[in-house]
């Protein structure tokens, strides 16, 4: 898939980024990955990201980066694109990121370098170096210490023909409007909050219409029932969802940092597609959450 193709799918409809499949020691788990995988691609999710920030992206060694992003192509092949995060020191995104592409992957989510703030030359040049070593499309995440301004992403999309999407984890409205007013059509925006059905509708009013949503592990029908009525100013059924079911998961979520990736694996426990344990340093949900959350989605489902 061509960037500009890639660049078309993302901004086409809802999409989502699947728990990555441990055993109980911690390995990955390729088989229970695959069969996630398979069961979630008919929903109708327009690309999905592997080794992403809810696939725990941040624990993965190289090794489980490839095969991670591996199965999730050869599973998904002729079905839905695979979006690889990578990340971390310069060194280890160019790898990753020529890994992924080397296996199939259509595109790149390049999160953020992690721990040290950075100038904005020193991100363009981090985002330029990653552009440049690769032929597929980049997504750049602007979250944590990555934060793009609209002049920085001006220099990048003129240099880096291949980045074609920006994912907003920041929230913060002023400098969104900005990026997306000056950059216009020259990239796919993506809304990129934690439990992003909660802001999906002011991210719409902006121009971001398209976001990632991390209830689609478990919810799949219902994260693509709210997608669909945002999308068609259904206002009634997306605040029906948002007052019944995402401001009471807010509630369980916000009680432990890291709580935004466990309750997702907690969620596909819950349904019956357990993905195995978190690793460290995140924590499983508590005895008590868990039954929260289980009627919660018992709530839901009736």
């Amino acid at each position: 898939m061509s960037p500009d193709a890639l660049k078309q799918t993302i901004g086409s409809g809802l999409l989502s980024f699947p728990v990555t499949d441990f055993n109980n020691d911690g390995s990955f788990n390729a088989d229970s990955y695959s069969s996630r995988l398979e069961w979630l691609a008919p929903f109708g999710a327009s690309a999905l990201f592997a080794a992403g920030g809810t696939g725990e992206f941040f624990s993965l060694d190289f090794n489980d980066y490839s095969q991670v992003v591996k199965t999730a192509v050869d599973t998904c092949r002729g079905e839905v694109p695979i979006i690889a995060g990578a990340g971390g020191s310069l060194p280890c995104a160019i790898a990753q990121a020529q890994e992924a592409q080397r296996v199939g992957a259509q595109g790149i989510l390049l999160l953020p370098h992690y721990l040290t703030e950075a100038s904005q030359q020193g991100l363009i040049n981090y985002v330029s170096s990653v552009c440049d070593a690769i032929d597929i499309g980049v997504i750049v995440y602007n979250r944590n210490v990555c934060q793009l301004t609209a002049t920085s992403l001006e220099i990048l999309a003129e240099r880096c023909p291949n980045l074609i999407g920006f994912k907003d984890g920041l929230g913060q409205i002023e400098p969104m409007v900005t990026i997306r007013r000056r950059l216009g059509d020259r990239l796919s925006y993506l809304g990129g909050l934690p439990t992003a059905e909660v802001y999906a509708a002011a991210y719409k009013a902006i121009g971001v219409p398209v976001y990632s949503s991390a209830v689609f592990n478990f919810i799949p029908a219902t994260a693509m029932k709210f997608y669909n009525a945002l999308a068609s100013g259904d206002t009634a059924t997306t605040e029906h969802l948002i007052d019944t079911f995402f401001l009471p998961l807010l509630e369980i979520r916000n009680q432990c940092p890291g709580y935004a990736v466990s309750i997702v694996k907690a969620g596909a426990k819950i349904i019956g597609r357990d993905a195995g344990p978190v690793r460290a340093p995140l924590t499983d949900l508590k005895n008590d959450e868990m039954d929260k959350l289980a009627a919660l989605i018992d709530k839901l489902e009736a």
